[in-house]
Order: structure tokens, then sequence, then C-alpha cells
């Protein structure tokens, strides 16, 4: 059993692949004996993480979710613990494998009652698991989802939280919020991404030893994404100069919006960027930032734009509009970021010109939120949301581009890649000015040598990073952040 924390690549698979997984594990296992496993591994977790727990509710919904609910029941009542049973199941309609399951419980003397118990130490939800993808919680089941979230004990998910999407992370109205999650057989994307996080609290992995199985069939299933690990971080060469680590140019900070635009240079400076410059559209406010005198100040107009890094749209407001289409003309490498995005998602010949730059292998990562992934792809918020991996992707094919699209558990999606769930970060980061910074960040990698794809991942890894390793109960600020997050890893 393996505990899922940030550092080592791990693959994701969708429902349809893990039940490609499945049936090959079980064409090459005796009967039930898949089941049997997971339901002792659920068990096992449970000793490990509530090891005084003594009263167990093991909600199990009907199918084979609530099947490994059932057989974790039986290990429990045989090694002392009290397990309280609810089943929205019965054994003449429950899956084979299932009904085997409640069988042997009662066997075992497993105690079953028709309504939640009013106390407990512990909650297993094996409600529905994979099986939340093709029905919602409604009824019996969602009264039991407002139980399990209103109650103090602590929440152990079989497979996925109850609700949750297994590909999307998307949650029904009813989701249970667990403190940890099981995961069976494989890693599921929807439990690192959107709400998948929230809901799923720790993650662990219990493969069930099928890995053989699937290989000896043959039956090579593809990821559907990766979970990134962390980058390598390799030395500087001590025979090397500013010009080895290339030049980023930042372009934005409109009127009233100049913070955005230094921050930005501030992430790419403290990147590794050997020289930043700074385009303002405020009509030239600054010659020299006291606080960063490593940053040079020139109008767009004097950039060299085909030997830059430029990382446009920051603060840039409605005065992005008039160097952006030279930008995407002519800029060697570019980030395309806030408001440079909304220009584009409203102007069709600025789209014309963003997909001709990858015609011209034009390397360019687009960093949207989900609101401005949406602008680009004339659809809402939430439909991004439900999907977000589709939406990276999509966004990645339309326009020839690295895609990373931002929120919980960042999707960094490119064309002819598997896209990437980024591992780090949390909520400290959902404040102003951090966007900005790993805008900066990126172009920083670009401009040191990384194509595209890598300099978008590893610089959302070390981003996240650096909000996972602040110092607890003091508020992280963006230009803080810039200072820091360049050192992650």
């Amino acid at each position: 059993m393996l505990k899922i924390e940030p550092g080592p690549r791990h693959a994701l698979y969708s429902v349809a692949a893990t039940r490609r997984i499945e049936q090959a594990a079980q064409a090459a296992l005796p009967a039930h004996a898949l089941m049997a496993r997971a339901g002792l591994a659920v068990a096992q977790l449970a000793l490990a993480v509530a090891p005084h727990a003594q009263r167990i509710w093991i909600a199990c919904g009907p199918g084979n979710n609530g099947g490994d609910g059932l057989e974790a029941a039986l290990h429990l009542q045989r090694w002392g613990k009290f397990p309280v049973v609810t089943w929205l199941g019965s054994p003449a309609q429950a899956p084979p494998d299932a009904a085997a399951s409640y069988q042997r419980a009662v066997d075992a003397s497993v105690a079953f009652v028709d309504h939640p118990p009013p106390d407990y130490d512990l909650c297993i939800d094996a409600l529905l698991g994979l099986g939340g993808d093709q029905r919602a919680p409604a009824g019996r089941m969602a009264s039991w989802i407002e139980l399990i979230n209103a109650g103090q004990a602590p929440v152990l998910a079989v497979d996925l939280p109850t609700g949750l999407q297994a590909d999307s992370g998307h949650a029904a109205p009813h989701c249970v919020k667990a403190r940890h999650t099981l995961s069976l057989l494989t890693l599921k994307p929807g439990l690192f991404t959107a709400h998948g996080r929230d809901a799923a609290g720790t993650v662990w992995l219990a493969d069930l030893d099928a890995t053989d199985q699937t290989s000896a069939n043959q039956q090579v299933v593809a990821p559907s994404a990766w979970l990134a690990g962390a980058p390598e971080t390799a030395a500087r060469l001590h025979a090397s100069h500013k010009g080895s680590y290339g030049d980023v140019a930042v372009v934005g900070g409109a009127p009233g919006m100049t913070g955005a635009a230094l921050l930005a240079a501030s992430g790419a400076l403290h990147a590794g960027a050997g020289r930043v410059f700074v385009s303002l559209l405020d009509g030239g406010s600054l010659s020299v930032d006291p606080s960063q005198p490593e940053l040079m100040f020139r109008p767009v107009n004097a950039l060299d734009c085909k030997a830059l890094t430029v990382v446009c749209g920051c603060g840039g407001g409605d005065a992005i509009r008039a160097p952006l289409a030279a930008l995407l003309s002519s800029a060697a490498r570019l980030v395309l970021d806030a408001d440079a995005l909304n220009a584009i998602a409203r102007d069709t010949q600025l789209q014309a010109l963003l997909s001709a730059r990858a015609r011209r292998h034009g390397a360019t990562v687009l960093t949207p939120h989900p609101l401005e992934a949406a602008r680009l792809l004339a659809s809402t918020t939430t439909q991004v949301q439900q999907d977000r991996l589709a939406a990276a992707q999509q966004l990645a094919q339309r326009f020839g581009c690295t895609v990373v699209l931002k929120g919980s558990g960042t999707v960094i999606a490119a064309i002819g890649q598997t896209p990437l769930i980024n591992p780090t970060g949390n909520a400290r980061l959902a404040s102003a000015g951090t966007g900005d910074v790993l805008a900066g960040m990126v172009g920083a990698g670009l401009a040191g040598g990384l194509d595209a794809f890598e300099a978008a991942w590893q610089a959302v890894y070390r981003h996240g990073l650096a909000a996972d390793q602040w110092p607890a109960g003091s508020a992280l600020l963006a230009g803080s952040l810039a200072s820091y997050g360049g050192d992650a890893c």
C-alpha cells in the first residue's frame, strides 16, 4: 500500500482504462480474489489510520464498491473490531462478487442495520466508487452522505469519495468529504484536480498485486494523465554567464496595474533568468525599481522580441491589445497570461495569429485560470471545471500551445503529450499576484532552454511547492513568493 505524496511521478488512469485493467486481472485470478484483496486492503488501512477505532460504520452501496466494504467488515470483525454495516443492496440483486462478500460477512456475524448508527469512531464510505461516474447519489444514499459529512469521526473512502467523478474531479451536490481515500488498482485523475483534493484527503494506492496479472495477459493500458513528479535540480556550470540563461521581457502593467508586471518580472528573475526587461504600458512611470534594481526598463517598441522570451499580459488591461499582434508574430518564445488571454478571446484575428505560431514552431504557453479558459473556449467556468483535463487538452489542440489550466490540481497539456496534474500548492495561492509570479517563472524556464511543456510543468510544481513549504500561520504575499519560488525543490 502506497501513500501518495508530492515527489514521485504516478500514472493516472481513466474509468475506462481502470475497467480494462480490472477485467484483465479478474481473468487471470480465481473468482472473487480481486474483491477479497480489495476488502483486506481497506481493512488494513482502516487499522493504520484509526488504530483506536472500535465501532466502525461501513456504508455500503449496492454494487461492487459495497462488496469491498462488506469484505472489509469481515476482516475487521475477525480482528476484534465492531463493524456496523448499512447496505443498500440485496443478496438477490447484488453482483456475484458482492453477494459472495455479503454471505461471508453474515457468516462472520457482522452486524447489519437498516439505519446509520448514532455514534461510531470511523466511517468507511463504500457506497459507489467508480459507479459514481454513472449515477449521482440520491435518496437514502444522499441522506447517508449528509450524515457522514456532519459526523465528527474520520472517513475512509473506498476507491473514490462517493459523489466525486473519477475522470474529472467534479463533485456531485452530495459528495463525501473523506480524510483518507484508498484508490484501488489504479490512481484516478479526479482525485487530484477540481474538487478531488478537498474531497479525497490523503490518497493511498492499493494496486491489489494486479499489475503482474495485467502484464501477463498483455493488456498494456496507457495512462490518461500523470501526477507530476519533482523536477530535477541541475547545478549551474562555473563557466557560464548571464547570457547562458536567457533574457525575459515582461510586457504589461497598464495604469494602476504596474504591480502585476513587476511581480512577473520578479518571478522570472528569482527563477534564474539571465536578464529581465520590463515594458510597462502605463506611459513609462518607472525607469528603475529601487527594490529590484536588477530589472531593466525598456519601451515595448525597443525590445528585440525575436531574441527574447516574452511574458505578456500581466496587468495589461486594454492597453495590451496594441502590442499584442506584433508580439504574437515576432516573439521567439511567448507566455500569455491574464489580459493577453482576454484580448485574444475577444478577437478572432489575434486567435489566428496565435494559431499561426504553432505552424512556425514558436514556443507558446497559455496560463489561464478557469474563467479565462472559458472565454477562450466560448464556454462557461462551470463547464471548464466539470472536466479540467478535457478543457486543457481542447485549448492545447485549438491553439497548438502548451496550456497551464490553473486551479486546485493545475493541469498542464500540450499536443502529443500525456497531460500532467500538479500535486503541489494550496489555498495560500488564492491571492492577488501569485499567477503573475507563475507566468514569470514559466518565462524563465523557456529562456533557459527548456521546451514549453517542460518549462510549464516545472514552474507550476516549484510555484506550488513554495506555497506548501511556507511557514504555518504566515500570510503568503506574491512578492515574497517570487523570491522563494525559484529556490523550491
